[in-house]
């Protein structure tokens, strides 16, 4: 297949808002493929690298050649030059991986480039998620849309799913099957602003239980006496050999064989939370910290147990096979409730706590690998800030001629000036994107190829989950999960947050 193909295909999904469009062209392509291609086309549709990473930024990206006039790049072309670029290391690695990156765009034309690029860049967005490639797979493949499904909640990989699905149909999918040591797609949970909501959408009695702010992982166990530890993250890396002593303490629970899920999180001596980094760089990295700071376990999931598969089995029973070879202080804290007042409490003390919110889940439901519904829904406190857009982004994909991506400032009350806390192009609508990108326009001051700069006068209301340190920025520190509410024209630049009510709300 050439590059050519795939690149005319995201242009297609990008510019049909219809899933069943989407669809359409994404099981087309498929077909085309060979069964060897289809792994690598499912991956870069899905806006992903097979290769996960391979070393190349912006720099790079942003000085690419003339464009060559007519296509000859196949996907196997391409998918192996990322191979090679993404194996050099050492000394001048860097050069060499720029030097075959600029082969490689050098002989992509314009409408490869702009798929390139985007693709390498993470901002593919065209629509093409998990949920809609699975569809498309399956239809190209002539198999139930379930069976894709539960393959990939089982392997962990749609591309793999794909590749096997088109070559064998339903016997290869049937193949699939739950193993100790590979790692299975996390459960996701669904969000409700509120307890009663929550609750609500469960329709009776629920397990109520803290959400940390720390690592997701994925413990799977085996042997009888030199027992195998593997620790997966959220996204199936392996992260085993960073964290010796979590493999310690899971090597001591009394199973043969498990799979389990939890969370990783480095606590102070009074059991609050240290910041997120500190958690997140024990994960970070295979070299060893010079004063690494112990990580606690807490598991709230078992999904495999010393021969028999759980995952069907409703929660309530997963808790207690959990319970029965897990010590309690390693148990996730939760409580079995259907009083939305005794729920509130608890999720008021988790907060209190330092931890995120917390998770209510549905006693009968499985656990759904992959999937984000209504069996779990997580409850947080919603922080929010009046901050000023400094500049904003032209988007890609569906967003294309959109101004999307806002570069958000906080005010300083020294200088009188702003202090960058990060970006964000989430919770904009159609409607808010366009009306963004004429009010934006109108301020401009500047531009660059990428980003349009502006006056700093609009203000925006903004939701985040909380504030984390960032020596990317100048004022040391970031906001996380940051989407906007709504614009705030009744309100001056000069009434916006300052970055003291921001710094006030990180030492919280």
């Amino acid at each position: 297949m050439l590059l050519a193909e795939l690149a005319e295909v995201s242009r297609a999904v990008a510019g049909t808002p219809a899933r069943l469009g989407k669809i359409d062209a994404l099981s087309s392509a498929l077909r085309s493929a060979t069964p060897e291609e289809a792994p690598v086309v499912v991956a870069w549709l899905s806006g992903e690298l097979p290769q996960r990473q391979i070393g190349v930024g912006w720099a790079a990206l942003r000085s690419a050649p003339p464009p060559a006039a007519a296509p000859s790049l196949t996907v196997g072309d391409v998918d192996e030059a990322f191979s090679r670029i993404g194996a050099q290391s050492g000394k001048g690695s860097a050069a060499e991986r720029k030097r075959l990156i600029g082969e490689v765009l050098g002989a992509a034309t314009d409408d490869e480039q702009y798929f390139l690029v985007r693709l390498l860049s993470g901002e593919l967005r065209q629509g093409a998620l998990d949920g809609v490639m699975t569809e498309a797979v399956a239809r190209a493949a002539d198999v139930p849309a379930a069976q894709v499904r539960r393959a990939v909640m089982l392997r962990g990989s749609l591309p793999a799913v794909a590749g096997a699905a088109l070559s064998g149909g339903s016997a290869a999918l049937a193949g699939f099957g739950l193993l100790v040591g590979q790692p299975l797609k996390p459960m996701l949970a669904g969000s409700e602003p509120s307890i009663e909501e929550a609750l609500a959408k469960i329709g009776g009695p629920a397990a109520v239980e803290w959400k940390l702010d720390g690592i997701r992982i994925q413990a799977h166990i085996s042997g009888d006496g030199d027992k195998t530890v593997r620790l997966f993250t959220r996204t199936l890396d392996d992260i085993t050999a960073r964290l010796p002593e979590v493999v310690a303490a899971l090597a001591a629970l009394p199973v043969r064989s498990a799979v389990f899920d939890g969370e990783l999180i480095a606590l102070r001596p009074d059991g609050r939370p240290y910041p997120f980094q500190d958690t997140s760089a024990r994960a970070a990295s295979d070299a060893a910290p010079e004063n690494p700071v112990p990580l606690s376990v807490f598991l709230f999931d078992v999904l495999h147990l010393d021969g028999t598969d759980l995952i069907d089995r409703p929660d309530e029973q997963r808790h207690e096979a959990l319970a029965m070879v897990v010590p309690a202080a390693m148990l996730m804290p939760r409580l079995v409730t259907g009083d939305a007042d005794e729920a509130t409490a608890f999720f008021k003390d988790a907060v209190a706590r330092g931890h995120e919110g917390v998770v209510v889940k549905a006693l009968t439901a499985p656990y759904a690998a992959g999937r984000r519904g209504a069996g779990w829904i997580k409850v947080k406190p919603r922080h929010t800030l009046d901050l000023v857009v400094l500049a904003v982004e032209w988007g890609h994909g569906r967003r294309q001629g959109w101004l999307s991506n806002l570069h958000l400032g906080a005010r300083d009350p020294v200088t009188g000036g702003w202090v960058m806390l990060g970006k964000t192009f989430k919770g904009l609508t159609d409607e808010l994107l366009t009306w963004q990108t004429e009010r934006l326009l109108e301020l401009e001051d500047h531009r660059d190829d990428w980003t349009v700069y502006v006056r700093p006068e609009l203000v925006v209301e903004i939701a985040f989950d909380g504030v984390q340190r960032s020596p990317r920025y100048p004022g040391g520190v970031a906001l996380r999960f940051a989407r906007v509410l709504r614009y705030r024209e009744d309100k001056l630049a000069a009434e916006a947050d300052t970055i003291d009510s921001v710094r006030a709300i990180a030492a919280d």
